[in-house]
């Protein structure tokens, strides 16, 4: 890390591959048909089709739609914060009584509201079938924890077959391959089958930071410890826009506590080990765990990345850090903020103050640092060496906890957006960026709104060509989703087929890091 004082320990993950069964999807197996409609838009952009064939194709024709996901429980207390959503009280009492990862109410939530071709097109870059999709790794959790892993799929209607035959409780997606994952136990030379290409992801998840949320731990969340997460994209998002000029990045909240980003643009996307280890490098800041001491060291003057990061950073810091979590409220909180300190004199006057006034906030003993720094508690005070490990402390309780091993590695596995969490039945639905501030995790819909909202679904006018050809998304809460990231995917392949770009990208294979 360009920034770090200490030399990274790249704690390579050798995760264990299990072998699986490499059963072919069934495609005669019965499902719902899929009511896709066509979306009229203004772009109209060429579509690649099988060699001969050159006909323009509104990208936006291309698509239709559902949803699904899933990850672990919840136990949170029941509040207004909980993020363990209570059973809906409604006259609906189908899938409201039944658990998120009950296969009916999955196959109800495949057939109707998952957006396959969306899926589809984000992942294949191209309004037909390349490689991109066909070669690409999925791995389904069936209901019985069983893992199938190197599931390919040579278009998006075999893939929803499939997805609908054997109703997994949630889906990750791999990289792609040099060919086919089915047939890699077919190659005469196994090592001929290896990762070609795969989003480069970025993990971050609250879990990460019991040591300084006070309102939540474990799985549970509320919406004032979600404040760190917003405050993680920002500076995330920031940084891979300005200091890596990546343009395609998608977050997506992962149904309970966290939020995952993929970079979709070719180039991060083509990126080898070595490169993707640098980016996550270059982000990486906070190191140890929660009982390891001082966990920010970096270089002064502070890197452009860090001081760009520390005015994002500020505001949060007074509101959503001193206010809303109170971190130094118990005495041992605040004996960790005092080892932070650089001068002794100084943290005994503090400590005997913060002694004598139990309760004190702690917006008042982070006031009382530089009141005590300039009353002179202290004779031989460094203001520098102050200053600096107040910078250190905002980073500590405010900068970005990636799971970095999610984000080294070409060959990582990372669970799709739209499946259904299910623990709390919340889809995992993209984050629209534009509009961060606003967005409610405990306010996403669960699957068994979902199916509440279609039921009590009336149209105005039912005569209505449009309203006839509405797909079950469009009438329920999930249609914003579902539109951010249709034109995410719109957008991506819009650049994926401009010459210019494509131009820019063969020029950015040799980044340099």
């Amino acid at each position: 890390m360009p920034h770090s004082i200490s030399p990274e320990v790249d704690s390579q993950n050798t995760a264990t591959e299990e072998t699986m069964s490499d059963a072919p999807a069934q495609n005669g197996d019965s499902q719902a048909t899929d009511n896709d409609i066509t979306m009229a838009e203004t772009n109209a952009v060429p579509a690649a089709t099988d060699e001969g064939d050159k006909k323009d194709v509104k990208l936006e024709d291309l698509f239709a739609d559902v949803d699904s996901d899933d990850e672990f429980p919840s136990s949170r207390p029941v509040d207004k914060f909980s993020s363990s959503p209570a059973a809906p009280v409604s006259s609906f009492d189908g899938p409201v009584a039944m658990r998120a990862s009950d296969p009916e109410l999955l196959r109800l939530f495949y057939q109707r509201f998952f957006p396959w071709r969306y899926l589809f097109q984000w992942l294949n870059h191209s309004p037909t079938p390349t490689n991109d999709f066909v070669h690409r790794e999925f791995a389904f959790t069936l209901q019985s924890d069983i893992y199938l892993r190197y599931q390919s799929f040579p278009s998006s209607d075999l893939f929803r077959k499939d997805v609908l035959r054997q109703l997994p409780v949630r889906f990750e997606i791999g990289p792609v391959y040099t060919t086919n994952p089915r047939d890699r136990k077919t190659l005469r030379n196994s090592s001929a089958f290896k990762p070609l290409a795969k989003e480069l992801c970025f993990d971050i998840d609250l879990t990460d930071y019991d040591d300084i949320r006070t309102c939540c731990d474990k799985a549970n969340i509320c919406n004032r410890c979600w404040q760190f997460i917003t405050m993680a994209i920002k500076v995330v998002d920031v940084a891979l826009r300005e200091d890596f000029g990546f343009k395609h990045i998608m977050w997506v909240y992962s149904g309970r506590r966290g939020a995952h980003a993929w970079v979709c643009d070719k180039k991060a996307r083509t990126m080898d080990d070595q490169k993707r280890r640098a980016i996550a490098g270059y982000l990486e800041v906070i190191r140890g765990g929660a009982q390891s001491g001082k966990k920010v060291n970096v270089r002064r003057p502070l890197h452009p990345h860090l001081s760009r990061s520390l005015e994002i950073l500020a505001p949060h810091f007074q509101a959503d850090v001193l206010e809303a979590q109170d971190p130094w409220s118990e005495l041992d909180r605040a004996d960790h903020l005092l080892s932070l300190l650089p001068d002794k004199a100084l943290n005994d006057s503090l400590r005997k103050k913060w002694d004598s006034a139990p309760g004190r906030a702690s917006t008042s003993k982070w006031a009382d640092i530089d009141a005590l720094a300039k009353s002179g508690a202290s004779k031989n005070l460094d203001t520098k060496a102050l200053l600096e490990a107040k910078q250190d402390v905002v980073l500590e309780y405010t900068y970005p906890r990636l799971d970095i091993e999610v984000s080294k590695k070409l060959n990582h596995l990372l669970k799709s957006p739209f499946v259904v969490h299910p623990g709390t039945g919340r889809v995992c639905v993209p984050i629209d960026t534009r509009q961060l501030e606003d967005f409610d995790p405990l306010g996403v819909p669960t699957v068994q709104e979902l199916l509440e909202e279609i039921d009590s679904w009336k149209a105005e006018d039912e005569s209505d060509e449009k309203v006839k050809n509405l797909q079950d998304w469009e009438k329920t809460s999930l249609k914003p989703y579902v539109e951010y990231f249709r034109s995410f995917v719109l957008a991506l392949m819009k650049d994926e087929r401009d010459p210019k770009v494509k131009r820019e990208r063969d020029e950015s294979e040799a980044m340099e890091f």
